[in-house]
């Protein structure tokens, strides 16, 4: 079957799964409304109405509440640290038990395994990949037209997919279980749409964002540290990752109720940094069209960055054994520690720039920093000025800083400076798509082209690229911004740092 047709067979498919959920929900609440104006058509329904004029109905055992729910009541009324505590903290641990499900296995190094001449975790590693990459395309539609009631159970079903292909990863033989990596990705690659849709069109996004954000820079090493714990008990290197994501299951499914409870924008949010609502196909046309040299720009360098950052995080268990760390689990969790905090605070400061077009320069400078950062480190690395710790720190930190604005607060801003009425979700699924694409082109080329090179010396001379090219093309985004900002038909806010 060809490509095309199996990308549109699961879109299909995907689309399918949305428009049950969203049935099923608007069902529910049918049913429940029906029950309250009709009582007497049950002889076990009550109604009743509370002294503080809440109204609640029981039907079968069952309570529903025509009000918010008290959590949501809460967050609605409680000041902005609470709420940016509560949303950044619940979003956090959320996606970092998602992705126990999708990085658990890369801890394993699989030894003395190939397949047709190429290293049987490469086979592992691109079909994730290329499930994950597949699962991005389809989030280009698919998140731009999630409805805000579908994402609970849109997470739940995605989740339990990848955790089911775990399982048949673990019985089914090598090489015949490199499918079921695939079909882990697949669904895995539209969680992050789904958890960021929450936070996102708030006037506190970017810190909300950056907590999301550094979830995946500290999940990365602790997931690995998890991993390896859970070989240590004498669990296999198949077995291991479905039992890691066991692990991980029960609490995240009180972090996604916690996630849920968030409220809707509310006006003062939708002020200052435009309506959200979703795209359709012709919408998102015209935002490509009229922003295409600039994010022609911005998806080759995050193109870079998808790539860099996929190889450390595939193969930081081979570069941390090259170095000579090999046998310390605790060294992935203590080296993304730091890492997490100062991303954190790098983005959640842009969160005081209340001009939109200003915090928009500051990210590109944040994000030509973090570049020049990973060629500079490298560099002092080879030239033993540094430690190997000392490097891995930096050329990660070098490398969020570059990565997160992606992720969060980029795109919320680009929008907001120019009073684009849509979502952020299609845009980074559009970044996405093809930076994960990226990350499969750059095994191949070290697969074909350098197999006698180490991974740590590939990992080496890749940050180099990283740095160079992808300096370049940040600046020249940062140019074409600006040039198109000074242009801009509508009214934009004045380009001046306003600090809150």
């Amino acid at each position: 079957m060809p490509a095309p047709t199996i990308a549109m067979s699961v879109e299909l498919l995907f689309e399918f799964v949305i428009e049950q959920i969203d049935q099923s929900v608007a069902n529910r609440k049918a049913c429940i409304v029906n029950e309250i104006l009709n009582p007497s058509r049950h002889d076990n329904a009550n109604i009743t109405k509370h002294s503080s004029g809440n109204l609640t109905a029981k039907v079968d055992s069952e309570k529903f509440d025509l009000h918010p729910p008290s959590v949501t009541s809460w967050l609605q009324k409680t000041n902005t640290f609470w709420f940016a505590l509560y949303a950044t903290g619940s979003a956090f641990c959320l996606y970092t038990c998602v992705y126990a499900f999708r990085k658990a296995f890369s801890v394993a190094t699989f030894d003395d395994l190939a397949y047709l001449g190429i290293d049987y975790k490469v086979w592992l590693v691109v079909f994730q990949v290329l499930g994950y990459a597949l699962s991005k395309f389809i989030g280009i539609k698919v998140i731009a037209e999630l409805k805000a009631k579908s994402r609970k159970t849109g997470i739940l079903i995605m989740t339990s997919v990848a955790g089911i292909s775990l399982f048949l990863f673990a019985i089914t033989p090598a090489p015949y279980n490199i499918i079921f990596l695939f079909t882990n990705g697949l669904p895995l690659g539209m969680i992050w749409g789904m958890i960021f849709s929450y936070l996102e069109g708030r006037k506190n996004t970017e810190l909300l964002g950056a907590g999301l954000s550094v979830s995946f820079i500290f999940s990365s090493g602790f997931v690995k540290s998890i991993g390896s714990v859970v070989m240590s008990w004498g669990i296999t290197e198949w077995w291991m990752p479905f039992v890691t994501g066991c692990l991980f299951f029960v609490p995240m499914l009180l972090f996604l109720w916690m996630l849920d409870q968030l409220p809707a924008p509310s006006a003062e949010d939708i002020a200052l940094r435009t309506k959200r609502q979703p795209m359709n196909g012709h919408q998102r046309k015209n935002f490509i069209l009229t922003f295409a040299p600039g994010l022609l720009l911005l998806i080759i360098a995050y193109a870079l960055l998808t790539a860099f950052r996929d190889f450390r995080d595939n193969f930081s268990a081979e570069i941390w054994d090259s170095l000579g760390y090999s046998g310390s689990p605790e060294i992935f969790t203590l080296t993304e520690i730091p890492i997490s905090i100062l991303v954190l605070i790098a983005m959640g400061s842009v969160m005081f720039i209340r001009s939109n077009q200003t915090a928009l320069i500051l990210i590109h400078y944040i994000i030509f920093i973090g570049m020049a950062l990973i060629g500079l480190s490298t560099y002092l690395f080879e030239i033993q000025k540094i430690t190997a710790p000392v490097w891995m720190i930096l050329v990660g930190l070098g490398l969020y800083l570059g990565y997160v604005p992606f992720n969060c607060i980029f795109f919320e801003r680009l929008i907001a400076a120019f009073k684009y009425t849509g979502t952020v979700g299609f845009v980074m699924y559009l970044a996405d798509s093809f930076g994960y694409l990226g990350s499969v082109a750059i095994l191949f080329y070290k697969e074909f082209g350098f197999k006698d090179i180490s991974w740590l010396n590939f990992f080496l001379q890749s940050g180099y690229i990283v740095a160079f090219f992808g300096s370049l093309l940040i600046l020249f985004s940062l140019f074409y911004f600006q040039w198109k900002y000074q242009h801009w038909k509508n009214p934009v806010y004045k380009p001046a740092i306003e600090i809150s």
